[in-house]
């Protein structure tokens, strides 16, 4: 049986158990480790906030001592309703439930075998070892198509409806959080907060997509068939030909459109210098590329 329903009022909640959803449930639950550690061994002993519920449930148990996990999971609830009212519902369900219990189970956990100490006293170190730490958990809840709950469903909502962009969101959830740490924690330990977060930014959207940066070519050349013929077979890249009309002249010209690696695109200039020295060539930066050649464009379930 590869998928179950579930009930939830008068909603069907589909729980797949296909080979890549269990892959997925299995990041959710590594990132959600990876993110509680890094709260417990770097953030919570050097009293620093990285924004979101996470960084308000540290604020709340600066004067309760009330357990943070307990505290996330609590403040997820009303979010977690708004976001199924908003955002799908049942689609959106099971991984985001999984995500919040996990993170807040794994807080919670951490503190009976952690000490509650800082690795270090040196607050740089704890910053950028912190924020790297949560923004690879991050990222790699977001490979198992997850969310991390929170000011995330927070953002995605004032997106759908206010037009407001997700990273302004984020910017104003996490702003509000920060700076009421600034009040509880002092103004220095604040401004390490947002230091953490940029870091943790970065460090998610690495762990997400990674660093294989591609490069894109578009080439303007009267040697159009040459210069095709040794792309397919000196570089074994695929073209593509593309219609164009010169500006200028009102001709009808042939634009040739290829993807190739980081590494492949100097050998790409010198190609295509040495059969049309005369060719116009524009080279981009693409984050990912999908398809023969590259990473498959869907993975097997």
């Amino acid at each position: 049986m590869k998928k179950m329903l579930i009930k939830i009022n008068q909603f069907f909640v589909e729980i797949d158990f296909s080979k890549r959803a269990i892959v997925d449930y299995l990041l959710i639950l590594l990132g959600a480790f990876v993110q509680a550690l890094a709260l417990r061994l770097f953030l919570v002993p050097s009293d620093l906030v990285s924004g979101g519920i996470s960084g308000l449930a540290q604020l709340i148990n600066h004067y309760t001592n009330f357990p943070i996990g307990l505290i996330v999971l609590l403040g997820n609830i009303p979010l977690f309703v708004l976001g199924w009212q908003y955002l799908g519902g049942p689609r959106f369900a099971i991984r985001t439930i999984l995500s919040i219990v996990a993170f807040s189970v794994f807080i919670d956990t951490l503190v009976l075998f952690l000490p509650g100490v800082a690795l270090t006293e040196d607050m740089v170190l704890n910053t950028l070892y912190g924020g790297l730490l949560m923004g690879i958990g991050l990222g790699i809840v977001y490979r198992g198509r997850g969310t991390s709950g929170g000011t995330d469903i927070l953002g995605r909502i004032l997106n759908r409806h206010s037009g407001i962009t997700i990273s302004q969101a984020y910017l104003i959830t996490d702003s509000l959080v920060v700076l009421g740490a600034g009040f509880i924690f002092g103004w220095s330990k604040a401004l390490y907060g947002l230091v953490l977060i940029y870091v943790s930014g970065l460090a998610a959207e690495v762990a997400l997509q990674g660093t294989n940066i591609i490069r894109t070519a578009m080439i303007v050349t009267s040697e159009t068939e040459e210069v095709t013929h040794a792309i397919m077979h000196d570089l074994e890249r695929g073209v593509t030909i593309l219609s164009g009309t010169g500006g200028y002249t009102g001709e009808p010209r042939a634009v040739i459109y290829c993807t190739v690696s980081r590494m492949e695109i100097n050998r790409l200039k010198i190609l295509v210098h040495d059969i049309d020295p005369r060719a116009f060539m524009v080279i981009g930066q693409a984050q990912e590329a999908l398809g023969e050649g590259f990473k498959p464009l869907k993975e097997e379930d």
